[in-house]
């Protein structure tokens, strides 16, 4: 019988243990972010009624669900991304919930959208939400954990300077400016065109725009959307003001610009009015941030406010704000930006020295383990330059050679440097675990941004 030829479906992948390692890795921080703030994880099915999910999203997004019919002839879809579940979420589980809530979530979901660098059919998300509150508050902190998060990613609590850029928008303000060009009837579908600007281009978008709003109606647009995507937050608002009004959400926009300075972030973060996002469900503000030395890979994380999260699902009005970190994009980014990938078995191994010694390895194995030390036990008793050189081929720094066997239990241990092809004899336990322990902190070269 012939073999099946082993193949994965276009848009998806396997991980390896060097980019296992790396995404694990920074899931780890992306949660120690989340919870430094007071955000707690929930979790939903990856598979959902398809009438659940096609509610909102928009006509774009119905063309990219994973959709078929179950077994059980039931109509069932792959969730898109994590929102429209957390919508259902919330419906379903308020009575259980005190809000404002602040949630994370970390999954992957499904889109059948064409692959490109950075983009993939099968990607994680990384969300998180505060629901229940429509303080400009919960706009601010959301926008400083974004801040915050992506800092300790690339290398430092302050992405400012460090090539980060959040650009944010207020859809109000932009809806209140095409009602004034009696274009507000078609803003739903004026900032879905918007929103491809980073994907087609100006002319591309002109074009689009022209075709729904006529030459001077789209020229207008053009020109609103390149007010001040560079400069200082209040000048750019300012022109705003100027070319659509003030309101409730020109207050918003302000407030977040006077905290941003209280808490000195404001070099983060750019008000660019051709920042809509173009999913239905955003009302208020929202938001994409940039790396700035690779802009061509997109957004790394976006989001926005809405007016009311489980509305399709519950006749109790639910606001929210909240964004999403893309980690497969982010990671491609930082490998390419110099970051680099995780070696898999950091830490040291304990040398097989014959077939009876399992035990004695694993109990010296346990003592590194013991003082916070990644360790294993090699299996196989090949002489010691083999298993010199299976260190090497597997990124261990360190061999621990145990004392022979007729040698006291806690005799004199033998440490190799591998990469640096010395050995130290006569080792205690101790000796042994803090060279291993200085090595791994001379050698901790976190992905930062150059």
């Amino acid at each position: 019988m012939a073999c099946i030829e082993p193949r994965v479906l276009k848009g998806f992948r396997d991980f390896l243990p060097p980019q296992e390692l790396t995404r694990r890795e920074m899931v780890e921080k992306i949660e120690r972010s989340f919870r430094s703030f007071g955000f707690v994880p929930i979790d939903t099915p990856a598979l959902e009624y398809a009438e659940i999910l096609l509610g909102k999203g928009g006509g774009e997004t119905e063309k990219q669900v994973y959709r078929f019919t179950d077994q059980g002839g039931r109509e069932v879809a792959l969730r898109f991304d994590l929102t429209v579940p957390f919508a259902r979420f919330m419906a379903e589980h308020r009575a259980e919930l005190t809000l404002p809530f602040k949630r994370y979530h970390i999954a992957k979901v499904w889109r059948g959208e064409n692959t490109q660098r950075g983009r993939y059919r099968e990607f994680t998300q990384c969300d998180f939400d505060i629901a229940g509150s429509s303080s400009p508050g919960a706009d601010f902190e959301i926008l400083l954990l974004i801040r915050n998060t992506l800092g300790s990613l690339t290398g430092g609590q302050k992405p400012a300077g460090r090539g980060v850029t959040v650009r944010l928008n207020h859809r109000g303000l932009f809806n209140r400016f095409l009602a004034s060009l009696g274009a507000g009837d078609q803003s739903v579908e004026v900032l879905r065109r918007v929103d491809k600007l980073a994907k087609i281009g100006l002319e591309g978008v002109r074009e689009l725009l022209g075709e729904l709003l006529g030459e001077e109606q789209s020229r207008r647009v053009l020109d609103y959307i390149s007010l001040g995507k560079e400069g200082d937050f209040n000048q750019t608002l300012k022109k705003l003001k100027a070319a659509a009004g003030e309101g409730e959400d020109t207050q918003r926009l302000e407030a977040l610009g006077h905290w941003m300075k209280d808490t000195g972030t404001e070099a983060g973060f750019v008000l660019d009015p051709s920042i809509t996002r173009g999913l239905d469900y955003y009302t208020g503000v929202v938001f994409e941030t940039f790396l700035d030395q690779l802009p061509g890979i997109g957004s790394v994380c976006s989001g926005g406010r809405y007016d009311n999260l489980a509305g399709l699902y519950s006749s109790e009005r639910i606001p929210g704000v909240g964004a999403s970190i893309g980690l497969d994009r982010l990671q491609a980014a930082l490998e390419e930006l110099g970051g680099g990938t995780a070696r898999p078995g950091p830490g040291a191994a304990v040398a097989c020295l014959g077939e009876g010694e399992a035990g004695r390895a694993q109990a010296l194995a346990e003592e590194f383990r013991a003082r916070g030390l990644t360790c294993e036990v090699f299996l196989e008793p090949k002489k010691l330059t083999q298993q010199f050189i299976l260190a090497e081929k597997r990124g261990i720094p360190w061999v621990i050679v145990p004392p022979e066997k007729a040698a006291s239990p806690g005799g004199p241990l033998t440490l190799r440097n591998i990469p640096a092809r010395e050995s130290r004899e006569g080792l205690t336990i101790e000796a042994a675990a803090a060279l291993i322990r200085d090595g791994a902190r001379d050698s901790a070269t976190p992905p930062s941004l150059p």
